[in-house]
């Protein structure tokens, strides 16, 4: 053993000079929580944007040996070098540990969710090597794996090397002292590892299976630690599997810097595209000059509307509802329409509409300025140039665009084709499908218990910002816990209808947003309540606050309830980020605040989660969209879709002895329809988001049209 680390530091100095491949080994994670080797981690991390799901039979039980049970782990890449991870380990899936029975061959079993985080070093040159820096069982009650480590990794051809020091409490050593291993990868799907974790040494080998086997959704990788010199262990040989996918298929994280288009001048002057002759004093020559002017504006408006109407029909065609299509003597082709079919995200709205407008006139020398609505409301503008644009679309050259919170700006002179009330978006049921789910996570009683429901949200616009709502869900599956006798009944979920209220939305000036919900909430008992959002927007979209309050009473007793929150948020459009502090009293009367920071990949999201009421929490949320990018048009008997931002978080108790479970802490009523949600694109709207998102509109209409 005491050769290992000679072996390893003169294989270093060999490599110490940069190298020459420019092929990047795979990144494989490890048994314990980390991109890694088996047991130690690299100085890799997971790729921004990523995810990876594992599952291993490897348990490190309590720290005093290895044995044969459960790890789950969950890992993310947050942002340009951080990972993080949280890790399930468990003798057991489902046997209750307060059972005096449930023992495992060591004793008493264990369960346990801890949170992982590693961060590399990003000033160290590449060719050198690479250093991060992490940390294992952060928080928590009880920390049984606690961690703390530096390690510094270096590839050369189709090896990776690495060195490191940390400390734990491992009674085996483990992770306790310097560590290091070496990683072959004779080949692109196949890999050998050997470490010494500080305490023993340890072998395994890796298998990735070709993303084209699966469709290119990800990567599966399988495997097999086959020998380890340990007396701690109780098996020879343990296997894992691992599935690593991207978040989104439309994040795009390199931008480019985008120019303002000229605003679009607001005059009714004639503008003709014929040169006029040399000027002449023959009355002759004038009114020659004079009716030939006249036969081209005529010709030019009229070419000009039969544009304008084809537009009109691509578009309703196209799925949006409120189709408006106008143009005045400039030419300025201006639209005005109410997106339906792009729930996930409105960027690929305009740019689909946008790219429209530059198919149907490409030979015109026409601006064009589109305005977006959401329940009759004005929310998005963008202007630019059809010839500017029309190289964007071609060329991914720069455009020359201008972007818009709330109205477009006024343009005189405008044509009007066709009626906005023959594209009407009112009366016509929207349908929301989604899965409802209340779960706990590595409690005493299994490692996931759940209540799983069907969920379906019916919503019908009857005038501008106005509409009705109805939400009811049925149980399709529940673990026993969950059942009438189980320890959770009181938090499985309820059948028949959760919510049935009207809604009304005003646009007040001064980037002002108001919305009123009254009717009927269930909230584990009846209520007749009312919710109000006021939001105050600043010009650019980048900073919001939310003043909530909601006051319900009881149906069933002669007893009221009420909350009252004031959120700030803060949009990091350039890093996808966006930063959540929200205070006051919440639902079940606990008062305090909540903190959130939201990584954005595309159409989802990872978010890390703070919360000081009644008790301190961390934990963390994933956003996902459950439909298709486009969703199908709204017909007269209306639409049908899937979620566009479904949502479940995981928490534990932190800054306490105790591990107790905290439930519905700083929460407020959850409603499909809501300012951020229907109105402000998931709180991702600003002027920056849409600059800094020229590359969707662009892939938008490339794929769409």
């Amino acid at each position: 053993m005491s050769k290992f680390f000679p072996l390893f530091l003169s294989s270093l100095t060999i490599v110490s000079a940069p190298s020459f491949s420019e092929e990047n080994l795979n990144k494989y994670q490890t048994f314990t929580g980390f991109s890694g080797l088996i047991n130690t981690p690299n100085s890799e991390v997971l790729k921004h944007g990523f995810w990876d799901i594992g599952y291993n039979n490897m348990l490190d039980y309590r720290g005093i040996n290895f044995v044969d049970g459960h790890n789950i782990v969950f890992s993310t890449g947050l942002f340009d070098g951080l990972e993080v991870s949280g890790l399930i380990a468990s003798n057991s899936m489902n046997d209750s540990l307060f059972d005096p029975s449930v023992h495992s061959e060591e004793g008493n079993q264990m369960r346990d969710l801890s949170f992982n985080v590693k961060y590399q070093i990003p000033l160290i040159p590449k060719e050198w090597f690479s250093l991060s820096l992490g940390s294992k069982d952060i928080g928590g009650a009880e920390n049984k794996y606690k961690t703390h480590f530096v390690v510094a990794s270096k590839e050369w051809r189709d090896f990776r090397f690495s060195l490191g020091a940390g400390a734990s409490d491992h009674e085996t050593g483990m992770m306790n002292g310097a560590f290091g291993g070496v990683e072959w990868a004779p080949l692109d799907w196949f890999a050998l590892q050997v470490e010494h974790d500080a305490a023993a040494v340890n072998a395994a080998a890796r298998v990735t299976v070709p993303k084209e086997w699966l469709f290119d959704l990800g990567q599966l990788t399988l495997t097999s630690r086959f020998y380890s010199s340990s007396d701690d262990s109780a098996e020879d040989v343990y296997w894992g599997v691992n599935f690593t996918a991207p978040f989104s298929d439309e994040y795009h994280p390199a931008r480019k810097k985008v120019l303002a288009a000229p605003a679009p001048i607001v005059d009714n002057r004639t503008v003709s595209r014929v040169t006029p002759p040399a000027s002449t004093s023959s009355d002759v020559q004038k009114d020659q000059q004079k009716s030939k002017l006249e036969r081209s504006q005529s010709t030019l408006k009229s070419d000009m509307n039969k544009l304008a109407r084809k537009l009109r029909n691509v578009l309703i065609a196209d799925g949006f509802e409120s189709v408006r299509v106008g143009f005045n003597q400039r030419p300025t082709v201006v639209v005005s329409f109410e997106n339906s079919v792009f729930n996930r995200n409105e960027v690929d709205a305009l740019g689909l509409v946008a790219g429209r407008i530059t198919e149907v006139f490409a030979q015109t020398n026409a601006q064009f300025v589109l305005q977006l609505k959401n329940h009759g409301l004005p929310m998005l503008a963008l202007s630019g140039d059809v010839a500017s644009y029309d190289r964007f679309i071609k060329h991914n050259e720069n455009p020359v665009v201008k972007a818009k919170l709330g109205a477009m700006r006024s343009i005189g002179g405008i044509s009007w084709v066709g009626l906005e009330s023959a594209n009407s978006p009112y009366f016509k049921p929207r349908v929301t499908i989604s899965p409802e789910v209340n779960s706990t996570h590595a409690t005493e009683l299994g490692v996931l218990d759940y209540s799983l429901a069907i969920r379906a949200d019916v919503t019908v616009p009857v005038w501008k910002g106005a509409g009705f709502n109805l939400s009811a869900q049925t149980v399709v599956a529940e673990s026993d816990d969950y059942e009438n006798s189980g320890a959770f009944n009181d938090r499985s979920v309820d059948n028949g209808v959760s919510n049935a209220f009207f809604y009304q939305t005003y646009q007040l000036p001064w980037g002002i947003y108001n919305q009123t919900k009254i009717g009927y909430f269930k909230e584990f008992h009846k209520y007749t309540g009312i919710i109000n959002e006021t939001a105050w927007v600043s010009p650019q979209g980048n900073h919001k606050v939310t003043n909530t309050y909601g006051f319900f009473d009881y149906k069933d007793y002669d007893s009221d309830r009420d909350y009252h929150t004031v959120e700030y948020q803060y949009n990091w459009v350039e890093k996808d980020i966006s930063f959540h502090v929200t205070g006051g009293k919440f639902w079940r009367k606990d008062s305090g605040f909540k903190v959130e920071t939201r990584f954005w990949f595309g159409d989802s999201y990872v978010a890390l989660y703070g919360e000081d009421t009644n008790a301190q929490v961390a934990g963390v949320a994933l956003s996902i969209p459950l439909s298709k990018r486009k969703s199908m048009n709204v017909t007269r008997f209306g639409q049908v879709k899937g979620n566009h931002a479904w949502r479940h978080q995981v928490g534990s108790r932190v800054g306490s002895d105790s591990n107790y479970l905290v439930y519905q802490q700083a929460y407020t009523p959850k409603t499909d329809i809501s300012l951020n949600r229907s109105f402000f694109n998931q709180g991702r709207s600003s002027v920056d988001y849409i600059y800094t998102n020229l590359p969707r509109l662009r892939e938008a209409y490339l794929t769409h049209r």
